[in-house]
């Protein structure tokens, strides 16, 4: 089930969620031979964006990694690249006690099984994204001794923060990168020299309701007093505090000063803030539209995120997890300046 005509770079996608990353590792040149995700309804819209390529909708502790790489056939040292984003919940400050370090939540220890099969298979090159924090946690110690132990090059620039604005991504979003190589000392990426906004992202669609795209359309429901909240405040990047103060929330006058971006507006030629989960919630963020009366469409979303405007996220998933779909992914963009770096590739940013 794995034969198939591959290019000459080969990949595998661990923690592979909707796609995101195999997407950019394809627009990178790069044959993705494998993904991996648990989530069952996530994979299956990683599979209808990428049927020619095999994935396993398992709980990756439970896969024999060895039989795995046979059956691939593939000898130890001839992938070209091991890349995933292990589950990174566990480390994100906005579930740590002091912003800093990780809960003793045992998805923290998927990085390991990363490592695992990074053992096994021993590819030239290995790609690894996360949150910042993992940075400053003891687990990220170990697996740069285990990543030497088998004889990739490790120093100063091999583990570091980097915002995906400033590789091709209309967002302010800030992410840990793992990369390293057994054949490369020295793996030079460039960062762009003018960001991406968020009008180059989404000026051009249409007003939902009528683009005739699916995910674009996805209509949504507010009460009258939200209503009234969203239409007072400001376009191009107004935010809640210049409502009129009778339609503030309750806990917005007692704590003013906290969530400024709750129930904002984003702003046209700026980037837009980081999209999470909770995207199409302006209760959630900065996340109405720089104009029009509404939250962002999840196709806007995905463009935020650096997705084709053609990825499919099967319009029959509830908005709520599709949403969470986007706000979990890795910015495709973003990985292609990475993985084309490795195998001196150039990035065409315009999807």
């Amino acid at each position: 089930m794995f034969s198939q005509d591959v290019n000459k770079f080969t990949a595998i996608d661990l923690f592979s969620g909707v796609g995101g990353l195999t997407c950019g590792l394809k627009k990178s040149g790069y044959s993705v031979l494998m993904g991996v995700e648990i989530d069952k309804e996530t994979a299956r819209v990683y599979e209808c964006n990428h049927p020619e390529v095999f994935i396993e909708s398992s709980d990756i502790r439970n896969i024999e990694v060895k039989k795995v790489r046979k059956s691939l056939e593939l000898k130890k040292g001839e992938l070209t690249l091991l890349a995933g984003c292990p589950p990174c919940q566990g480390f994100s400050t906005l579930r740590t006690n002091n912003k800093a370090t990780s809960f003793k939540d045992d998805k923290n220890d998927l990085i390991f099984n990363f490592i695992d099969w990074v053992e096994e298979f021993m590819p030239e090159h290995v790609l690894l994204e996360n949150v910042p924090p993992l940075i400053k946690d003891e687990r990220i110690k170990k697996v740069l001794a285990r990543l030497k132990s088998l004889g990739y090059f490790i120093d100063d620039f091999t583990v570091r923060i980097e915002n995906v604005a400033d590789y091709s991504v209309p967002q302010r979003r800030k992410r840990l990168v793992l990369i390293c190589s057994r054949i490369k000392k020295t793996i030079l990426v460039e960062r762009i020299k003018s960001h991406k906004t968020v009008r180059d992202a989404i000026f051009h669609l249409d007003i939902p309701g009528i683009s005739g795209d699916p995910l674009h359309d996805r209509s949504e429901k507010r009460s009258s007093l939200i209503m009234e909240r969203i239409k007072s405040i400001p376009h191009d990047g107004g935010s809640r505090d210049q409502m009129p103060y009778h339609l503030w929330l309750d806990c917005h006058k007692r704590y003013p000063g906290g969530f400024k971006d709750v129930y904002g507006r984003m702003k046209w030629d700026t980037l837009s803030p980081t999209i999470t989960g909770g995207c199409v919630n302006p209760s959630k963020g900065r996340f109405l539209h720089p104009e029009q009366n509404r939250a962002i469409t999840l196709r806007e979303a995905a463009l935020l995120q650096g997705f084709p405007e053609s990825y499919n996220f099967m319009n029959h998933v509830a908005k709520e997890k599709i949403a969470q779909m986007i706000g979990n992914a890795v910015p495709p963009v973003f990985v292609q300046h990475f993985a084309s770096a490795l195998i001196g590739g150039k990035v065409d940013a315009d999807y």
